[in-house]
């Protein structure tokens, strides 16, 4: 390490690389909306709630707009979906990612119904309770949902 402040240690090698992501908790009273992910390469089998990376020259508002069309088909307007916090993820793989957690309650006169617009990429899209998630929730989308639910703005996970 080198020292090139006296209040900061700076570790050799190349600077770091976060994906940012966005994430959409879309809840409808004690559920919310999961998508099994499938043929995707990565935690096929397991759940997570509509995500994805931003774009180049995206805002964090535009991308989970666009991420929510894409993947359900429900268009937001207005100040929806409502910023909750942000997840600094590693993965078992050892990568740092970054989530912008959103939130947005589920209203059919407004959204119409969740559909899979995905299906190459999702299995199913199901309502579950936010208080009995499925064991195979996907961990960086458990600690996105911990973000929103504690109200602490800044969630950590896997750096442990």
């Amino acid at each position: 390490m080198t020292l090139t402040d006296p209040h900061r240690l700076e570790p050799a090698g190349p600077p770091p690389h976060h994906p940012v992501d966005v994430f959409l908790l879309f809840t409808d009273a004690d559920r919310i909306l999961l998508a099994l992910r499938e043929g995707t390469g990565y935690r096929d089998g397991w759940w997570n709630v509509p995500s994805g990376k931003l774009e180049y020259h995206e805002d964090a508002v535009s991308g989970v707009r666009r991420e929510s069309f894409e993947e359900i088909g429900v268009r937001f307007t207005g100040d929806e979906p409502r910023f909750a916090g942000v997840v600094h993820q590693r993965n078992p793989e050892g990568q740092g990612r970054i989530a912008l957690v959103f939130t947005a309650e589920f209203d059919a006169r407004r959204h119409g119904e969740p559909v899979n617009r995905e299906p190459h990429k999702c299995a199913e899209l199901r309502w579950s309770s936010i208080n009995d998630l499925p064991s195979n929730t996907v961990p960086y989308t458990v600690a996105s949902i911990d973000v929103w639910r504690n109200s602490t703005g800044l969630q950590i996970s896997g750096w442990q």
